[in-house]
């Protein structure tokens, strides 16, 4: 798809996909989050990706701001499947009907 210089350079700096998300603050050039992924493993912890699962598969709603996506030029088909579209007002009235809102 058709982006400006800008759009591409946010485009860079995104992880593709939940492997490449840094899961500690001492990535260490991808070592500290293989050293977590394999304590996760050991200790019997689901993987973020069965987290992702399990919370779909329980009613949890993923909303992905849509004034953020617009300032770094992501588009909806670059998420991942069942991500919804929304704002602060879709998250503020989720809020008030709902146990838990985390905005990450």
């Amino acid at each position: 798809m058709k982006k400006s210089f800008i759009e591409n350079m946010f485009g860079k700096m995104m992880p593709r996909g939940s492997r490449k998300l840094k899961m500690s603050r001492m990535n260490m050039l991808g070592a500290g989050s293989k050293m977590i992924r394999g304590i996760m493993k050991k200790k019997g912890i689901s993987s973020l990706e069965e987290l992702i699962t399990s919370a779909r598969d329980h009613g949890v709603r993923l909303v992905a701001c849509q004034m953020s996506m617009d300032v770094m030029g992501i588009r909806k088909e670059e998420l991942i499947e069942g991500v919804e579209l929304g704002g602060v007002a879709t998250f503020i009235g989720a809020g008030e009907t709902s146990d838990i809102s985390l905005f990450i």
